[in-house]
């Protein structure tokens, strides 16, 4: 069992990695992005598919021009040189509009996103006070916060930059492959697949070790954060203690375990870019060795040099293009593992989320909302609440704090709770109010708890 998160006494028996958990947070996080198909994000993922196929028919275009330019040039034509001069300047300008319209959707998308997951985690975070609980009594899950703010905005930009590519490139392989089969025969496409597959075996074995330290870095840096929003808020609580020197000692503390972990990724995403660009380079020699293929086997013997010149410009572009889509795949790998990371964190808040409010619903034998006043039937004007042998504890102990307590409070009537630090005073308030779920204390201690309530939130 690995110590990742350093909690006190607290261990996980899981490393985040891309494996089916992640597949399995990642489907999850999907279906609160696109929850049907008539959703606005839907249509926008619909319209950037739209977009990128147009933006690569014009790309193909663009690509066979300098083809056609040796073709006009060897037989001096300078009718067709201006003709086609004007429609390079043509494709080039429907190109960079596309690109841009590809980039504007991916921004838009990335802010509906953001928006449409954010507002999700915001509705089980707020409910049935499940923000308490995460902060207060539920400490194996770290800075909620920085998980619903930072790693959703960091998780969804990712995503969004990926996308386009992601989307287009079962299109523009199936297309590229035909037309490299066609140019260079069937040696053509099987070297470059076996390229790519190399390639993706050799960089998701890099970065297996880049998920979970990324996890851990996104950890402590919260933890760094929260560290001084403390120091922030208690500033005047602090001087008075003369609490500075010590402060500043446990500050820089975190920052030494922040900057370590920092260090570490950074060693573990130097192995996996020099793997990135080893393949990127060795990928320009794979597209002539493609070329020469056919070339060397006589198959073009036929054609005049300025013929030959022309078809190995067309099909060049073609085998480097096809080995450029399998590269940017290949790139994405950094990418990917960020992803996979943010999708690990903010998977488990979520399905800790769901957890505590299921156990909330049971609880209460069908939930009812603890942030609004409940009135019952049956009870007297006068009674503000009715204890009968209450006894509870606290959550992260097993020893008592009050044993048996009966008391009835009127309407009206002033009360003083007195006793010394740490006998269950303020506790008392914390179980009245339901903070303490003191209906599972009950189960535990075998007591004979009946609450009525006017004003407070809680179920008899």
């Amino acid at each position: 069992i690995i110590h990742v998160y350093g909690y006190k006494g607290k261990t996980m028996d899981f490393l985040p990695r891309l494996d089916r958990q992640f597949l399995r947070r990642f489907c999850n996080i999907q279906k609160i992005l696109f929850p049907s198909w008539t959703s606005q994000n839907v249509l926008m993922f619909a319209t950037l598919l739209f977009v990128t196929l147009c933006e690569q028919m014009i790309i193909y275009q663009v690509g066979i021009i300098p083809s056609k330019f040796y073709g006009v040039l060897a037989d001096k034509d300078f009718t067709g040189f201006k003709n086609l001069t004007l429609l390079a300047v043509l494709l080039i300008f429907m190109n960079s509009t596309l690109k841009s319209m590809d980039q504007y959707i991916s921004n838009l998308m990335y802010v509906s996103w953001r928006k449409s997951l954010t507002q999700c985690l915001h509705r089980h975070y707020f409910q049935d006070r499940v923000y308490y609980i995460l902060n207060v009594l539920h400490k194996d899950i770290d800075n909620p916060d920085q998980r619903i703010s930072q790693d959703v905005e960091r998780f969804c930009k990712q995503l969004s930059t990926m996308a386009s590519r992601l989307i287009i490139s079962p299109f523009t392989l199936a297309y590229y492959t035909f037309q490299c089969f066609y140019s260079s025969g069937w040696m053509g496409p099987v070297s470059i697949f076996f390229y790519f597959v190399i390639g993706t075996i050799v960089n998701k074995v890099l970065m297996g070790p880049i998920v979970h330290t990324l996890v851990l870095q996104e950890k402590l840096e919260g933890d760094f954060r929260f560290k001084h929003m403390q120091i922030r808020v208690n500033a005047e609580s602090a001087a008075f203690y003369r609490a500075g020197k010590v402060e500043h000692m446990r500050t820089n503390r975190r920052l030494g375990s922040l900057l370590e972990t920092q260090k570490n990724l950074m060693t573990k995403e130097l192995w996996l870019c020099i793997g990135v660009n080893t393949f990127d380079y060795f990928g320009s020699i794979l597209s002539y060795m493609v070329i020469a293929i056919p070339i060397f086997a006589g198959v073009y013997d036929g054609l005049t040099p300025g013929e030959l010149s022309t078809l190995i410009s067309k099909n060049g572009f073609v085998s480097i293009y096809l080995i450029n889509c399998f590269s940017q795949l290949i790139d994405l790998s950094s990418t990917v593992s960020d992803v996979a990371g943010y999708t690990h964190r903010i998977g488990e808040l979520h399905e800790t989320m769901q957890k505590l409010e299921r156990k909330h619903y049971d609880s209460s034998g069908g939930g009812y909302d603890l942030d609004s006043d409940l009135e019952l039937p049956n009870t007297p004007v006068d009674i503000a609440f009715i204890l009968q042998k209450l006894s509870y504890k606290s959550p992260c102990s097993d020893e008592l704090l009050v044993k048996d307590l009966t008391l009835k409070i009127v309407h009206g009537t002033n009360i003083l709770v007195v006793g010394n630090t740490g006998t269950g005073k303020t506790s008392l308030l914390r179980v009245l109010n339901k903070l303490w779920d003191f209906l599972l204390v009950a189960k535990t201690l075998q007591t004979n708890i009946c609450l009525f309530f006017k004003s407070l939130n809680c179920a008899p």
